[in-house]
C-alpha cells in the first residue's frame, strides 16, 4: 500500500466504504461502474448461469495507465474475502467477474506466474472447472489463468508440473475464500 494512502487513512479514519463502482473482469481489466452502469445490471453473471438470460453491465474500461497502476498497488482483501482498492481513506470494494487475481503464465521452460497486478507468484495448486477454465492457487491467492496464456498452462500440465483438480466454478469462491460481489454482502 502506498504511504500516501496510509497517511490518508490515519487522517480520515471513518470514511464510508464504497460498493459497486469498480469491477475486475476475467482478463484482468478494470472497469469504472457509474450510477448508470450499476442501474443497468450487475457487473457479472452468476457462475454457470445461462449468459443469454444474465443481463450484465460492466461499465467503462479504465485505460489510464497511472490510475491502473495506483489501483493495483493498493489492491488487497479483507478478512471476509472481499477484495478492495484502498483509495486514500476510502475502501472501494471490487466486483469480480471471475476471481480476485488473473494469472499470466510465461512459456516453457520457466512457466513463471504473475498476477494482473504485475506481482510474481508461486503456483501451489491447479484447478480445472466444468467449462475447462484453469485456475491457480498461489502464495498470493487464488485466480484464473488468462485466456491468452492457456497454451503455456497446458504445457505445464502436460509436463506434469501442474496436476489439475476438478471443481465446479460455483464452489470456488467458498472453497478459496473470496467474494465475487461484495455489494451484495454490505456490512
Amino acid at each position: 500500500m502506498d504511504d500516501i494512502v496510509r497517511q490518508a487513512i490515519a487522517k480520515w479514519p471513518n470514511v464510508p466504504d464504497c460498493y459497486g463502482w469498480l469491477g475486475l473482469d476475467a482478463r484482468g481489466n478494470w472497469y469504472m461502474r457509474d450510477d448508470r452502469a450499476q442501474a443497468a445490471g450487475p457487473f457479472s453473471g452468476t457462475a454457470g448461469a445461462d449468459p443469454a438470460r444474465n443481463k450484465v453491465a460492466k461499465g467503462s474500461l479504465l485505460k489510464h495507465d497511472k490510475l491502473i497502476d495506483f489501483i493495483q498497488r493498493n489492491y488487497e482483501s479483507d478478512a471476509s474475502g472481499r477484495w478492495f482498492f484502498q483509495n486514500g481513506p476510502q475502501r472501494v470494494y471490487v466486483e469480480l467477474e471471475a476471481t480476485p487475481l488473473v494469472w499470466r503464465v510465461a512459456p516453457a521452460p520457466s512457466f513463471l506466474v504473475s498476477a494482473h497486478t504485475g506481482a510474481a507468484a508461486r503456483a501451489q495448486r491447479c484447478i480445472l472447472d466444468e467449462a475447462g477454465r484453469l485456475y491457480l492457487e498461489t502464495d498470493l491467492g487464488f485466480g484464473l489463468v488468462h485466456t491468452q496464456d492457456m497454451t503455456h498452462a497446458a504445457d505445464a500440465v502436460e509436463q506434469g508440473l501442474w496436476v489439475p483438480e476438478e471443481h465446479t466454478a460455483r464452489e470456488l469462491p467458498a472453497r478459496f475464500g473470496y467474494v465475487r460481489s461484495p455489494q451484495g454482502l454490505r456490512t
